[in-house]
């Protein structure tokens, strides 16, 4: 009997973290879908307030953007933008702070721009899953299935 209330309280837990998963999952998508739409409002409702990016660039150099900045950027875009990932990214949860790791790639205006991975760090908050960080390679040599 111990061993079956432990088992079926196990899977519970698991259950509870696969919806934290795929909600931590579903708000890096929003900044996504956010980016192809030019929609500064939708990146930002994905953010905390006071959100980075860390562009890790392939000739070695960092940038740190603001996410409010970069929100504004991608607004005022012309190109059709689309990032994604290439895989089911990890997550990592513990308690109220999610990692989501995957290698995505970006193209712009139907064409392959550059891949990397996105490591995005994230709270839970008293309205969902925000992103806290992003920190991203960019590379233009490398890339899987290129």
């Amino acid at each position: 009997m111990r061993l079956l209330l432990t088992f079926a309280l196990s899977a519970l837990a698991l259950a509870a973290q696969s919806s934290d998963e795929k909600d931590a999952i579903a708000v890096v998508q929003q900044v996504f879908d956010g980016m192809k739409a030019h929609n500064a409002a939708a990146i930002g409702s994905a953010m905390l307030p006071d959100a980075r990016l860390y562009a890790i660039r392939d000739t070695g150099a960092t940038v740190s953007t603001a996410a409010s900045d970069f929100a504004t950027q991608i607004a005022g875009n012309q190109s059709d933008l689309l990032e994604r990932f290439t895989a089911k990214p990890q997550v990592l949860i513990a308690g109220r702070m999610a990692q989501v790791w995957g290698e995505y790639e970006f193209h712009r205006d139907g064409k392959f721009n550059h891949c990397g991975v996105d490591s995005v760090s994230l709270l839970k908050t008293a309205d969902g899953w925000k992103i806290a960080a992003i920190a991203y390679t960019s590379e233009t040599t490398g890339c899987k299935g290129r």
